[in-house]
């Protein structure tokens, strides 16, 4: 006969069993977490167990190690002179070398701090064309490490020395720019591969006969010109020796001139990966095409960052072909690129203030 009454206690009985079922359940996965923590204590004490004697000698190592690091490091400090002013609020995007984005603008102001007059400071700048400046990675927040990943190379690893990446442990960035004008305490410069605000170390400025294995001046010696470098070579500080003084003005020189210098160089060598730099294509569609009219922005400024290929070795493998932004001045760009066709699409180019978060279909 059909008791409602035992069906509904059957019920209930198996409401409270499954509850402690699930009870169980969680203090089995509780104790299998508590188990693997204590596995995983116990392997890192084997693996730090050291012997007295091996403790005591590696504490003196260490000790050692920063008595040396006290000793190099002892007064060495640096002052900014200065910052640099350019497009790049951040580092995404930035060119990684300053002949990448020769057409982008930049500025030093030399700080009113380290001179009284700073402007006297550039008087006869303007006499060269080129300039190196030495400036501080400012925003590098990564550990330095002995070996790194430079992009070109897709993911193998180099010593960091072998390579320009700005992850050093001096984070000192060296890039060499067009001088465009100097006014006042101020230089304009082109050629940009920093981040708004860099602090500046230092500014020298570029002397081919001393900073170019084979010196090149552009305007006046091409290509295909023979150049007797050594024969034009100056001593330091322009401070000429009288043979080579008799040279530059077109005297006669002495029959063994030239076997008093230093032999010639060996052509100039890089790594293949250095030579074989991609070049990707670069295209924008028809709204990119309106928007470069309509805010008047240079074409070739993008083209030159993007046909370098900005992003990083993660970005590169991670996502492959996807959506990338950057911001460029007042503009944010967003692109597309294709990795099987090397090529790279702009997609749209709005100022930065308004943009809004939207997605873009390619």
């Amino acid at each position: 006969m059909y008791n409602q009454s035992n069906v509904d206690f059957l019920q209930s009985q198996l409401i409270i069993a499954r509850n402690e079922i699930n009870k169980l359940r969680q203090q089995v996965k509780n104790l299998t977490h508590v188990q693997r923590k204590d596995i995983a204590d116990v392997n890192q004490i084997l693996t730090n167990f050291k012997c007295q004697n091996c403790r005591q000698q590696e504490d003196n190592t260490k000790n050692q190690n920063l008595r040396n690091q006290e000793s190099v490091s002892d007064g060495v400090e640096f002052r900014p002179i200065g910052v640099i002013r350019t497009g790049f609020a951040e580092k995404r995007a930035v060119p990684r070398q300053p002949s990448i984005g020769s057409r982008l603008k930049g500025k030093i102001d030399i700080s009113a701090d380290v001179f009284t007059n700073p402007e006297h400071s550039l008087e006869g700048l303007d006499e060269f064309s080129h300039l190196w400046i030495i400036y501080h990675f400012h925003k590098n927040t990564s550990h330095p490490k002995a070996k790194v990943a430079p992009p070109r190379l897709k993911g193998e690893r180099v010593g960091v020395f072998s390579t320009r990446s700005p992850h050093r442990p001096c984070p000192i960035g060296l890039s060499l720019v067009e001088i465009d004008k100097i006014e006042n305490s101020a230089i304009y410069f082109s050629g940009t591969d920093m981040v708004d605000g860099t602090p500046v170390l230092d500014i020298k400025p570029y002397i081919p006969f001393y900073d170019a294995p084979n010196f090149f001046e552009s305007g006046r010696i091409s290509a295909g010109d023979s150049v007797d470098f050594y024969n034009s070579r100056q001593e330091p500080d322009g401070e000429e020796s009288e043979l080579e003084a008799a040279g530059a003005a077109g005297l006669p020189q002495p029959s063994n001139f030239r076997s008093n210098l230093t032999p010639p160089p060996t052509a100039v060598k890089v790594p293949h990966w250095i030579a074989n730099s991609p070049h990707l294509s670069v295209f924008f569609n028809e709204r990119a095409e309106a928007q470069l009219q309509e805010l008047s922005i240079d074409r070739q400024s993008i083209v030159d960052i993007l046909e370098a290929d900005p992003r990083s070795v993660y970005l590169r493998t991670k996502y492959g072909s996807q959506i990338f932004t950057f911001q460029l001045s007042e503009v944010t760009v967003t692109c597309k690129f294709d990795d099987k066709s090397s090529c790279v699409t702009v997609v749209q180019i709005r100022r930065t203030e308004n943009l809004q978060d939207e997605e873009i279909s390619s």
